[in-house]
C-alpha cells in the first residue's frame, strides 16, 4: 500500500513539470525566438533554423522521456 501513496504523490509533481516543459519549449519555438536562427549561417551545410529546431525537438522529446520513465520507476 505505500507504494500506492507514493505514486499518487509523484503524479501532480510530475504534472507540473510536464507543463513547465511544454510552456518552455513553446517559448523556445515561438517566432522571437526562431527569428535569432533565422539568417544564412549553414552549420555543416544545414542552415541554422533547421539545426535549432531538430535540436530543440530531440531536447524536448529526451527530457519528456527521461521525465516520464523516472516517475514510472518508482
Amino acid at each position: 500500500m505505500p507504494t500506492r501513496r507514493r505514486a499518487i504523490r509523484t503524479e501532480p509533481r510530475l504534472g507540473q513539470r510536464l507543463l513547465f516543459l511544454s510552456v518552455l519549449f513553446g517559448v523556445l519555438l515561438s517566432f522571437p525566438v526562431l527569428g535569432v536562427f533565422d539568417h544564412e549561417t549553414r552549420v555543416g551545410g544545414v542552415p541554422s533554423l533547421y539545426l535549432y529546431i531538430l535540436l530543440t525537438w530531440v531536447l524536448l522529446v529526451a527530457i519528456t522521456g527521461f521525465l516520464v520513465r523516472k516517475s514510472s520507476g518508482d
